[in-house]
């Protein structure tokens, strides 16, 4: 999702709170500031799609860490621990450098559509473009890795192996609840994150909602593209790599089928679940100037 932190905040919020710099902003001046950054994505799109493109090779940079911290670790809370500390840092990598990632967009563009700044047809030209951009950039990424073989085969091609199937195994129902907790936990830390004024706030909410989704298992569209890609591709280049019982298309362990599960869970729990009340919260505030007199008094 979008944005260097350098950009600075609406004017007329610098002065409240007794001109204290690190005041977050209203609810409804994040709302503003998100959509604006949908808006001007989707004015862009070969831009949006390069910085889609290296956000999801961010992406499949967490993966591929989480992965390598968890292997050979035998207790399952040990090993989320440590795969949710090494993803953490994708998301913060992407908000920071102001690269793109679809569940982030998925909300911005809500946000956009809600204020009637972008059309229907323009929200989901900016899903199709994000999402696109996301699955190729981190399939690139995790090619790589795979071709590379070398510390990626054995322990690890285990491991990754391991992964992949428990994610790819679970049923339609089940898959489709845990993407919508993962954008509901992943979307609350990106509003945080463009609410909060400063840099050590910013970076402590942009950690927590991948740190939070990864140690509760669920399930992210982009970095399933990782997870679940990555044994096959190792597989791809080095058949002697496990089986993993995935496979590319459709059907019951099938790449394409959790894409389009996941994609739809994660829709929801970014749009209705953090989106909408925000939205919701912001238009039953007071506007800001009356807010800032308010608290004058």
């Amino acid at each position: 999702m979008s944005e260097s932190v350098a950009r600075p905040y609406p004017v007329q919020t610098a002065g409240r709170a007794g001109g204290d710099p690190f005041e977050p902003l209203s609810v409804g001046a994040m709302v503003d500031r998100i959509a604006d950054m949908a808006v001007e994505k989707s004015a862009h799109p070969c831009g949006f799609l390069l910085r889609s493109l290296v956000g999801g090779a961010m992406v499949g940079f967490g993966a591929l860490l989480s992965l390598v911290v968890s292997t050979g670790v035998r207790t399952p809370g040990i090993a989320s621990l440590l795969m949710g500390l090494a993803f953490g840092m994708s998301f913060v990598l992407i908000l920071v450098s102001g690269m793109s990632l679809i569940t982030a967009d998925m909300a911005a563009g809500f946000f956009a559509l809600l204020q009637r700044r972008m059309s229907g047809g323009g929200y989901i030209r900016l899903l199709v473009i994000g999402l696109g951009g996301n699955i190729v950039g981190t399939l690139v990424f995790i090619a790589v890795c795979a071709a590379a073989g070398g510390p990626y085969l054995g322990a690890f091609a285990t491991r990754a192996a391991t992964v992949g199937a428990q994610k790819a195994g679970q049923s339609l129902w089940t898959t489709f609840l845990l993407a919508v907790l993962c954008t509901w936990f992943l979307q609350t830390a990106m509003c945080m994150y463009y609410k909060a004024r400063s840099d050590v706030a910013r970076m402590g909410f942009a950690f927590y909602g991948p740190f939070a989704f990864v140690i509760g298992s669920d399930q992210h569209v982009v970095a399933n593209v990782g997870f679940l890609g990555l044994p096959l591709l190792l597989n791809a280049f080095h058949p002697s790599a496990p089986h993993c019982g995935i496979a590319w298309g459709l059907g019951s362990h099938g790449l394409v089928t959790n894409i389009c599960v996941t994609s739809i869970g994660n829709l929801v729990g970014g749009t209705l679940f953090v989106a909408l009340p925000f939205y919701v919260i912001a238009r039953l505030q007071p506007p800001e100037r009356q807010q800032v007199a308010l608290m004058g008094h």
